[in-house]
């Protein structure tokens, strides 16, 4: 009788904490958007993975890869924050409760996005991927996404100062 009750007690709030959706765009491999219900349009960031960006080797590879497994599915979600940019972070769930972001690190599609993932297994199939040099494991000097954009920012705040340095016509630098 006791755990009748917990279940019942306990039941809504995972209800209610996952939703479903069908998966209509993927802009890369870690961000999907979903179509729910009333035609209302969610993008997501998966959680717990970080994929090669756009421009990164296995950028494109990763971003297949998504698509492979969940383009045109229904997928269930479960959202765990919002990050800077206003999109939701989730858990995504398909195919029998397979979970993308493990699956895109067992792939070697990325890397487990430690500083913002408690899952220490997720951090073991990153390491099986690379010793057997799967996905973004076979080039030996694979940058991290994050180090990736900090290295992008760099870049782009060095071009700002260097272009502020160009004399402006008729004007004299000191």
């Amino acid at each position: 009788m006791k755990r009748l009750i917990l279940a019942c007690l306990f039941s809504p709030l995972f209800i209610f904490s996952q939703t479903s959706g069908r998966v209509i765009k993927i802009s890369d491999g870690d961000t999907i958007t979903v179509l729910l219900e009333g035609n209302q349009q969610k993008k997501l960031r998966l959680a717990e993975v970080d994929c090669p960006e756009k421009g990164q080797p296995f950028g494109k590879n990763a971003k297949q890869f998504t698509s492979d497994q969940i383009f045109g599915k229904t997928i269930h979600f479960i959202e765990t924050d919002t990050d800077r940019y206003g999109r939701s972070i989730a858990k995504v769930y398909y195919d029998q409760d397979k979970y993308l972001s493990k699956e895109l690190i067992k792939a070697g599609m990325g890397w487990w996005y430690f500083p913002y993932s408690k899952d220490a297994s997720l951090g073991k199939l990153q390491e099986r991927a690379q010793r057997n040099k799967a996905g973004l494991w076979q080039d030996v000097h694979a940058v991290a996404p994050w180090e990736y954009r900090k290295m992008k920012r760099e870049e782009s705040k060095n071009k700002k100062y260097e272009a502020s340095k160009v004399p402006i016509k008729g004007k004299q630098v000191a």
